[in-house]
Formats: C-alpha cells, sequence, structure tokens
C-alpha cells in the first residue's frame, strides 16, 4: 500500500466568505510539521489557496522545501478569496460546484497560473475548497491539464452545507473522463484519488446503506446511528487527525490494506497547526496534541511497510 498525505493550505480566516483580507500565520508552522516528515520521508503535497500562494512570506516557506523536493505544490481553490470576484459572497457561492462554468474556470486559471509564476511549476494535483467540486470542475482541471482530482469525501454529503453528495462514493481511487466524474473509465484522462473515508466494518456497501437510511431519518432512527457508532457496529472513520484518533486511523487503514486498496489518503488543514483558528485546536497543548497525533500514525505505515507518495505519483499507480 501507499500513502499520500495531502494538506488544505489556506488562509487562516477561510471560513469568513465575507471578508476581503485574509492573513496566512498558519504557514509559519509548516517548517516543523515538514521536519516531522522528513523524518518519516513522506512528501506531502501542499494544495495551496490564493492567498498563500501570492504571499511573500508563505512562498518562502513552502519553496524551500519544494526545492529540496520534500513536497509537491498543488492547488487549493476557495472561490471567495480567488480572483475574479464576480459572484455575491455568500455560503452558497462558497462552493466552487456552484459557480458557472466560465467562472470556474477564470478563477481556477488564475490560481494556476501564480502558482506557476511564484513556485516555478506547473501543479497537477486540486482539490476544491469546501469540497465544492462537480463536473464543470473537472472540466476546467482537464482544460488546464491536470492530472489528479482529490475532492471527493466518500460516504459524506454535503447538502446541507449547499455542496455536493458523495454519499454513494467509495475511496477506491479511480481513472474517469470529465465531465462524469463517479464513472470509472480505464481510458480516463484524470485520476480521482479521494479523501480516505471508509468504515471500520468490512462491509463497506451494507453500512453505508445503513448509514445513509439513518442519517436521512430524524428522531430515534437517526440517535440509533449513535448507538451502533459505541457498539462498534457502524464507525465511519476518516483519515485525518482533525476528525480522528491515531488508533481509529490505523484501523481504518489495516481494514484497507486487507482489502487490497492501493492508496491511502491522509487529509487536514494548515489552519489546524495554529491555536485559534478552528474549534478543534484552541491551545498550545493542542497543537503538540496534533502533531502527536500524525506522528503515531506515521510511525505505524513506516512499520507496516506503506510507502509514502505524493498525488502526482499516485496518479501513476491507478
Amino acid at each position: 500500500m501507499y500513502l499520500a498525505v495531502t494538506i488544505d493550505t489556506e488562509e487562516d480566516n477561510w471560513g469568513d466568505y465575507t471578508n476581503t483580507s485574509f492573513s496566512v500565520e498558519n504557514i509559519k508552522k509548516i517548517p516543523t510539521l515538514q521536519k516531522m516528515f522528513d523524518e518519516y520521508r513522506i512528501k506531502p503535497t501542499y494544495l495551496v489557496t490564493y492567498p498563500v500562494a501570492t504571499n511573500q512570506d508563505s512562498v518562502c516557506v513552502l519553496k524551500k522545501v519544494l526545492d529540496g523536493g520534500n513536497c509537491e505544490i498543488g492547488m487549493h481553490c476557495h472561490p471567495w478569496s480567488t480572483p475574479p470576484f464576480e459572484e455575491e459572497r455568500n455560503p452558497y457561492n462558497s462552493m466552487l460546484c456552484n459557480l458557472q462554468y466560465d467562472l470556474q474556470y477564470k478563477k481556477m486559471c488564475k490560481l494556476h497560473e501564480v502558482i506557476e509564476k511564484n513556485f516555478g511549476v506547473t501543479a497537477k494535483s486540486f482539490r476544491a475548497g469546501r469540497w465544492g467540486y462537480n463536473g464543470n470542475t473537472a472540466l476546467v482541471l482537464e482544460e488546464l491539464g491536470y492530472k489528479i482530482d482529490t475532492s471527493i469525501t466518500p460516504f459524506i454529503d454535503w447538502s446541507d452545507s449547499h455542496g455536493p453528495d458523495f454519499s454513494g462514493v467509495s475511496p477506491q481511487p479511480y481513472r474517469f473522463k470529465a465531465p462524469e466524474i463517479f464513472a470509472s473509465r480505464e481510458d480516463g484522462k484524470l485520476t480521482e484519488i479521494p479523501a480516505t473515508v471508509g468504515y471500520l466494518q468490512a462491509n463497506y456497501e451494507l453500512c453505508n446503506s445503513i448509514d445513509r437510511f439513518l442519517t436521512s431519518r430524524p428522531g430515534r432512527l437517526f440517535r440509533l446511528k449513535g448507538l451502533l457508532n459505541k457498539a462498534a457496529l457502524l464507525n465511519k472513520v476518516l483519515l485525518s487527525p482533525e476528525g480522528s484518533d491515531p488508533g481509529q486511523m490505523i484501523k481504518l487503514t489495516q481494514l484497507l490494506m486487507t482489502r487490497k486498496y492501493k492508496i491511502a489518503n491522509m487529509f487536514f488543514h494548515s489552519t489546524s497547526l495554529l491555536s485559534g483558528l478552528s474549534f478543534i485546536i484552541k491551545t498550545k497543548e493542542d497543537e503538540m496534541l496534533f502533531l502527536h497525533r500524525i506522528r503515531e500514525f506515521l510511525a505505524f505505515t513506516r512499520k507496516a511497510g506503506i510507502k509514502p507518495i505524493t498525488l502526482s505519483e499516485a496518479g501513476d499507480i491507478i
């Protein structure tokens, strides 16, 4: 098995859709994170937003890692912080997939050009901000020459946040042809490497069916989902230190290995490196615990013989 580590490398105030200025203080924490990655020979893929890609200090931090051959730089498009700003600023339009094709193209093209100019590389991997991804987004990626998308969160429905429904998608990577983003095609020009989300039970199809049924029902049936989780009968786990502890991430990865999955995709946000930017990381102690969760998981992957790769390299395996 191979491990890709993908990081949404973004502005501090990423959830403020009405703001017109953005700070990037969290990027100063990346050298500490990268030091740990170097120890475990991990080459992460930093998926950068427009405020990060246009900030001189942030570019300097990331380019030092890039020039050392220790990471990949990809694109992470937040429509509210990526020009041109032709749309109304609101939660609905914070989902890239809700914008018309032409505006998606303008924003993604602008960010693509800035990455190429400031980092000296042509980005080939992409993740939509807030997972706001659809067929039009994939068409733009194909037009710009991208190879990898990692915007899908398997078994998760973002409809309540004006986003796409990925609840019927498995964590298995696949090739596809835009705009049919859910249909596996051996001759597809693009490769989907989903963020790894799965269940700790062996039968993913049954678990997902039960999960979707209970989630759509209010009241007692919805509460039954929590009881099944506590009873270890229905446990959905994200391969992310933001939503899972090391034990859960290890169990999920072990199950994927038994199911002969080729790639696990660990994911998180750069904002989780700095306290005060999320409800998860509130204190300096939380920052240290967050890094410890990552370290414990990486120690497992090294012991298990899981090989680290970048997203672009993952595309060559599928």
